[in-house]
């Protein structure tokens, strides 16, 4: 159930991240959106540390991964908070292209989503 879950809240951070990344900064919507897509963004993190029997049990690199991003939208909060927009929006796009990248990778021939789903 945990890669299930985990890659479904995926794929919602990702139409969810595209929405804030289109739509007007700063905004009651923004904002909204933005708070949805940092939760889904943190369930995916930390739901990674309980995803390990596809590397025989153990951790793998893409759980450092996981660390930076749950650091990462950690400091984009403490950002905005700050008044620091620049660095708010650095963080904020920096971690949807991670997501983007990291589903990208995901899809490759021999991973598991495409061979569970059929495709290679």
């Amino acid at each position: 159930m945990t890669i299930t879950s985990h890659l479904i809240l995926a794929i919602l951070a990702v139409g969810f991240g595209i929405k804030n990344l289109l739509s007007k900064k700063g905004g009651s919507t923004h904002k909204i959106i933005g708070w949805i897509w940092v939760s889904l963004m943190m369930y995916v993190s930390f739901s990674s540390f309980w995803i390990k029997e596809l590397n025989d049990g153990l951790y793998s690199w893409i759980h450092l991964l996981s660390i930076w991003v749950i650091i990462s939208l950690t400091l984009s909060i403490y950002f905005i908070r700050k008044k620091q927009v620049l660095l708010h929006k650095i963080f904020m796009v920096g971690n949807f292209i991670g997501l983007t990248v990291a589903g990208i990778f995901t899809m490759l021939p021999g991973r598991y989503i495409p061979e569970m789903l059929g495709l290679y």
